[in-house]
């Protein structure tokens, strides 16, 4: 089955996720992508505990291919899923868990406090969660601000996200506002939850790719050049992606 690009879609249908998981494994500079940011993941996960490690909204991508012993779930009743379940009530006992992932899923949850009061709850310690989210910087802000169909309000006061369904809510700020702005208040509110690494990236391969939503603006060809520079000029000032590493302790 090959991909295809639809206006109109319904982005909250499990159609929508299932056709752009498709296109993510199917595009090649995309599926690149992907493949750095899940070995970033399962790198961060070296040296937990013993458990289960469980993905947060599997459903548009296909990190179990790569990295078997992964818990997929989703909010969506997906049939290539695990479990399904909101990332604000997860089902798992207390301290059962050492290790917890998402790939640009974070700013979608509508109550992040409820996720992030599950993680402390679920984790073990030495546990971790591993994100990749937008990042903000001049860069980030000027592309996600414009030409992305996500908002990304970097002055809300608020942690929540109006949400009508499992993507059409969103705030692509919402990690920078957590892990940088508000900084001092996530770490009271979640004392066991540490931030511990943060990784800077993608400042131009993603936006070339056309990610899952446009046709890739360059041939396939000239993406290891990108890719070149991407590792030589990747920094918090020249961003579209970060990967936050967060431990529970």
């Amino acid at each position: 089955m090959k991909f295809h690009y639809d206006k109109n879609e319904d982005i909250d249908s499990p159609e929508t996720t299932i056709r752009r998981r498709i296109m993510i494994q199917e595009k090649p500079t995309l599926r690149a992508i992907y493949d750095r940011w899940y070995v970033d993941i399962i790198n961060g996960f070296n040296g937990v505990p013993s458990g289960d490690q469980v993905e947060i909204g599997s459903g548009g991508g296909y990190l179990k291919e790569i990295y078997p012993e992964i818990v997929t779930s989703d909010l969506l009743p997906l049939p290539f899923v695990d479990k399904v379940f909101s990332a604000e009530k997860f089902p798992d006992a207390d301290q059962s868990l050492s290790g917890i992932c998402m790939v640009n899923v974070l700013h979608h949850i509508p109550h992040c406090r409820d996720f992030f009061s599950e993680a402390q709850r679920v984790l073990k310690p030495g546990g971790k969660i591993m994100f990749v989210e937008p990042a903000t910087c001049w860069w980030s802000r000027f592309i996600f601000g414009n030409f992305h169909h996500e908002p990304f309000e970097v002055k809300t006061p608020k942690w929540e996200i109006d949400s009508t369904g499992p993507l059409s809510g969103a705030n692509g700020a919402l990690p920078w506002i957590l892990f940088f702005r508000d900084r001092k208040h996530f770490e009271k509110e979640f004392p066991k939850l540490k931030i511990k690494k943060v990784k800077y990236h993608t400042p131009l391969s993603y936006l070339l790719s056309g990610g899952v939503s446009r046709r890739a603006f360059l041939p396939d060809c000239l993406f290891s050049t990108i890719y070149f520079f991407e590792r030589l000029l990747s920094s918090k000032f020249f961003c579209m992606f970060m990967t936050v590493e967060v431990e529970k302790v």
